[in-house]
């Protein structure tokens, strides 16, 4: 991946602009200065390499050079889109996961915000806001996925287990390029469909452990159970508890692992 076949790939797609930085720190403090800055909607800032990658929780995200795929975009809602905000991370999740999809393989979106394949973690989101005062000036979008093997990190460094798409396609990946343009293109499309019942139903589906007993994870001392239901309209997740009882989860730092 250079800048030369980025031009290439990144001209078949209507976005804001684009920078490309061989070796980062993070692609989203590159984005988020960016987009304090004035950068238009749907700007993208992508990297071979970053050495100081941030996930959820805190934690890093490993993205040695030539093997994985790590970029922010930028994003300014409409105000028609303003009350659906919270439907974001689905529309980076169900995009990343149609992407998947298109080389035969089978995700599931670990709510709320990464793709498994083969019940291993193979991509993750982290979304971050630019705030004017009271208001969402802008949201940077940070996806990382492992294209391929050498871009999973050492089973020391893990909280869950995980994998890459050359792993789970047994050869050769495609084009990191071509996977970002499928992404993309997907995050354009889903979000013109972000305030339809589409968007949810179709997250409902790709929910992995749906009908299963899993544990919530909030930082507490006390952390919950029940079995996944679905999804509420703003994209929150549903659970029973151990009384038939529906109880929802609402976005924050949580983590969802299925019960022992």
């Amino acid at each position: 991946m250079n800048e030369t076949s980025l031009k290439k790939t990144l001209s078949k797609l209507n976005i804001g602009g684009w920078r490309y930085i061989p070796s980062i720190g993070s692609t989203n403090d590159e984005a988020l200065a960016w987009a304090a800055s004035g950068a238009k909607d749907l700007s993208l800032v992508i990297a071979d390499e970053q050495t100081q990658g941030r996930g959820r929780l805190g934690r890093t995200w490993f993205t040695p050079k030539d093997s994985a795929l790590a970029f922010s975009l930028i994003l300014r809602p409409t105000e028609s889109l303003r009350p659906h905000l919270s439907r974001t991370v689905g529309v980076a999740a169900l995009s990343i996961a149609d992407a998947c999809l298109k080389q035969g393989l089978a995700p599931q979106i670990k709510w709320p915000n990464d793709i498994l394949l083969n019940g291993k973690k193979t991509a993750g989101i982290l979304i971050e806001t630019v705030w004017s005062g009271e208001d969402v000036d802008s949201l940077v979008i940070g996806i990382g996925v492992n294209v391929r093997a050498v871009s999973v990190p050492p089973a020391e460094m893990l909280k869950f287990p995980a994998t890459s798409i050359e792993d789970e396609l047994g050869k050769e990946p495609p084009a990191r390029e071509e996977i970002l343009h499928d992404i993309l293109s997907g995050f354009i499309a889903w979000r013109e469909r972000v305030a339809s019942d589409d968007l949810i139903h179709a997250w409902e589906q790709s929910l992995a452990f749906r009908g299963e007993l899993v544990q919530v994870q909030d930082g507490s001392a006390l952390n919950r159970g029940g079995i996944v239901q679905g999804l509420e309209s703003d994209g929150s997740l549903r659970l029973e508890d151990e009384d038939g009882k529906s109880m929802t989860v609402r976005f924050g730092d949580v983590s969802l692992r299925p019960a022992a």
